[in-house]
Formats: structure tokens, C-alpha cells, sequence
């Protein structure tokens, strides 16, 4: 099987830290590429600048709320491309207002969840986002 690369937009270094910990703990080969705001997002996804050279994730998972660009705009701009929008997004977020859940699907994310406030948690419900989305879930092949 091959590495599979995410895309982890996230602002919160507590979760990063957390998200980079439940990943190397487990069976899968990944590459996990980090950026903290939604404009850096798209520059990545765009290989723009510094990105010049990444390689396009397997999947994102993206925060809500977000400096510079939020989550929702950074994920209508996936969604709206033709060479990205078959890339899954797991919208990840403190909220777990209706409105966010409803405007995270109405543009096409994958799914939502609502982050657990305890640290254990998160780490478990990371474990089993991978687990999913590596391990039993197929994903599109990689097109560039």
C-alpha cells in the first residue's frame, strides 16, 4: 500500500500535536503535511510558492475556524476545483452548531465532527478518522 499523504489544516498547535501523535502510533504509512491558516491551505493545494513541490494530499482535514481564510471558504475552494474536488474533507470543529454542520455539507465536505473537548478523545477520534478513511474507506486514485 502506498503512503497516504493528509493535509492537516489546523491552527490549534494542542491539536496538531495531538493529530501528529495519534497518526505515528499507527499502522499506516502516511505523510502528514501541516498548514495553520486557510489562506496557507490554498497555497498548498495550489503548490503555489514554498509549496511549489508537494505532492496533493489524499484527504484533508480541516479545521472550522481558521486565521486569514475559514474552513468553509478553504473547502468551496476545493470542492469548486476540478483537479481537487474529489479529495475527501473532514471538517473538524469545536462547534457542533446545525449551521456549521449544514453549511460544511451543503459545500460537499465528507463529514463533520465535532472535537471532543479532552485531549484522550481527540486522539481517539483521529485514530479512528485514519483508521476509516485508510484502512476501510477506498480512495480516489491520485491524479497529480
Amino acid at each position: 500500500m502506498r503512503p497516504i499523504h493528509i493535509l492537516l489544516v489546523e491552527d490549534n498547535e494542542g491539536d496538531i500535536l495531538l493529530t501528529k501523535e495519534a497518526f505515528e502510533n499507527s499502522n499506516v504509512t502516511s505523510q502528514l503535511s501541516v498548514v495553520k491558516d486557510g489562506q496557507e491551505a490554498i497555497h498548498f493545494l495550489e503548490k503555489k510558492g514554498s509549496y511549489s513541490s508537494v505532492s496533493t494530499p489524499d484527504f484533508l482535514l480541516l479545521d472550522v475556524n481558521l486565521p486569514k481564510r475559514n474552513g468553509f471558504e478553504v473547502l468551496k475552494f476545493v470542492k469548486e476545483d476540478n483537479d481537487l474536488k474529489h479529495i475527501p474533507v473532514i471538517m473538524l470543529s469545536t462547534s457542533s452548531s446545525p449551521k456549521d454542520i449544514n453549511e460544511s455539507y451543503s459545500h460537499y465536505a465528507n463529514c463533520f465532527i465535532t472535537k471532543p473537548e479532552s485531549a484522550d478523545k481527540l486522539f481517539d477520534v483521529i485514530s479512528v478518522v485514519e483508521k476509516f478513511w485508510v484502512s476501510v474507506a477506498t480512495l480516489p486514485a491520485k491524479t497529480n
